[in-house]
């Protein structure tokens, strides 16, 4: 019975590690993130893709005017940053915020709105046209909807959290259903299982 167990334990291993390479594989095709970016953050220094480079990234794009989802979706991911800092041994996952509303979202907006979610959630905006690509990059939709007398507008966004590896690569999406108990579990299994994509 243990050599039967030991073996369905080996065999489920391989067939998880085999549905994550084939994932790996399709985020890849996709090229979510692989493009650069030219953003700041919320002292005003400059970012880049690069900065990202050597680090566990759990990013979501959003806007800090968002009346539900995205004050849901930042607490979410926070959580499960903090699930996996109770984690002994693992490395630090940065949380990050990309605006999709730059003209609302200067540095100063981004700096208020994010200091109560998470200490090291980090913010980025820019001009339209670099939030723009930074957006595409992950092929991220984004679309502001018209104004109300009083000027303010909803912006309608794709509604996802994206795990970067160290090497920068998209290893995983995940839609607005999942807990934060499930993307700790899912990005501790990326960590374990982590090995850097051949170019």
């Amino acid at each position: 019975a243990g050599l039967a167990g030991a073996a369905w334990l080996y065999l489920r291993r391989e067939k998880e590690q085999r549905l994550r390479q084939r994932r790996l594989r399709d985020l890849r095709a996709l090229a979510l993130g692989q493009g650069d970016f030219q953003l700041q953050d919320t002292s005003g220094t400059p970012r880049t893709r690069a900065d990202l480079l050597g680090r566990w990234v759990l990013l979501y794009f959003g806007f800090t005017h968002c009346p539900d989802v995205c004050p849901e979706e930042l607490e979410k991911l926070c959580r499960a940053v903090e699930l996996l800092e109770g984690v002994p041994g693992l490395p630090p996952v940065q949380p990050l915020f990309i605006t999709v509303d730059p003209a609302r979202d200067d540095a100063a907006a981004l700096g208020r709105y994010l200091r109560d979610f998470h200490p090291r959630l980090q913010g980025l905006t820019g001009t339209a046209e670099q939030v723009r690509a930074a957006a595409g990059a992950f092929r991220v939709y984004v679309s502001a909807g018209p104004p109300d007398p009083d000027g303010d507008y909803v912006v309608d966004h794709s509604v996802l959290t994206f795990l970067l590896g160290p090497d920068g690569l998209v290893r995983d999406c995940y839609g607005r259903s999942r807990t934060a108990e499930e993307l700790a579990k899912s990005v501790r299994g990326h960590m374990e299982s982590y090995e850097p994509l051949p170019a």
